[in-house]
């Protein structure tokens, strides 16, 4: 089993930035890949950004030049920063991992006033 507890979102302003975190704790020998992913109201889960345990990160189109993934893996940690953030980047964000299943957080909110 692995555990995942992010930190981190709240309110900021458009073009205002945020980090969240994603701390990892038990299987995590087992993680091949971790991530971020939102979901807006009334819409579905998407991808926003992933890392590999070999540190090979993949984003989503809408954040690329944005965001920033990036792990300590000292600390068993995963960050999202967020910069020039807009406003349809609300939304609820979820880490996930996946090893020998699927793993998520319970999510974190990001609002982004306008």
């Amino acid at each position: 089993q692995v555990q995942l507890v992010e930190s981190g979102g709240g309110l900021a302003q458009a073009g205002g930035s945020l980090r969240l975190s994603c701390a990892a704790s038990g299987s995590i020998f087992s993680i091949i890949v971790m991530g971020w992913y939102r979901r807006a109201p009334g819409k579905q889960r998407e991808l926003v950004a992933t890392i590999t345990s070999g540190g090979n990160t993949k984003y989503a189109d809408a954040v690329k030049g944005r965001f920033t993934i990036s792990r300590d893996n000292a600390k068993n940690t995963v960050y999202l920063q967020m910069n020039s953030l807009k406003p349809e980047d609300a939304a609820v964000y979820y880490c996930g991992a996946r090893g020998l299943d699927n793993y998520w957080g319970q999510g974190t909110q990001v609002t982004v006033s306008s």
